[in-house]
């Protein structure tokens, strides 16, 4: 293979060619705690919120930390692909990285790293990363019930869903998803 073809491991191949449903990961450069505490987790939060809508992907699952963040969502039905994934979290990194680097008093610092996508093709792998997302913030140690972190979908969806929808989404299993999501987050939000 030509050495202009390989992928850098910083800079995934971005697969977004076809509409669907896709699982995102997005970190902070060197997995930094840049969004550490309430007041900067609500502007990222409330930013991906915002983003998604104003895009019109549809989100069904979100968690949000002071050092990455996952989704899972519908890209746009009136979109033939899922492309404008990237510009709209390009939009998102640009926004929140002024934001946060102009609080800080860090002009130009290197906010955020990169994201990865997964389409879901499989519904038990939705249903797996729809869990995974909601409780994302008690497997990070941060609260012992998903819907208690208020910058998850977890209370949102246990309001919504139908009580039998909950449980069948909370028992799939999620120790068998091959996931890159072994940051340290700070404890304090």
């Amino acid at each position: 293979m030509p050495a202009s073809s390989i992928p850098w491991p910083h800079a995934p191949t971005h697969q977004l060619a076809h509409q669907g449903t896709y699982f995102i990961t997005a970190r902070t450069y060197e997995a930094a705690h840049h969004f550490r505490g309430a007041s900067r987790l609500a502007v990222l939060h409330r930013g991906l919120l915002r983003l998604a809508y104003d895009f019109d992907w549809q989100l069904e699952a979100w968690a949000v930390f002071s050092n990455h963040y996952h989704f899972v969502a519908h890209s746009p039905a009136r979109e033939p692909d899922a492309s404008s994934l990237r510009a709209m979290l390009s939009l998102l990194h640009e926004k929140t990285a002024k934001w946060v680097n102009r609080i800080d008093r860090a002009p130009g610092r290197k906010v955020w790293f990169n994201y990865r996508e997964t389409r879901l093709t499989y519904q038990k792998s939705y249903l797996s990363r729809l869990n995974y997302t909601h409780q994302n913030a008690v497997k990070h140690g941060l609260v012992a019930a998903a819907h208690l972190y208020p910058w998850c979908s977890a209370s949102w969806f246990e309001r919504m869903a139908s009580p039998a929808q909950v449980k069948a989404i909370y028992r799939f299993r999620t120790d068998r998803l091959k996931l890159d999501d072994e940051f340290k987050v700070a404890p304090e939000w």
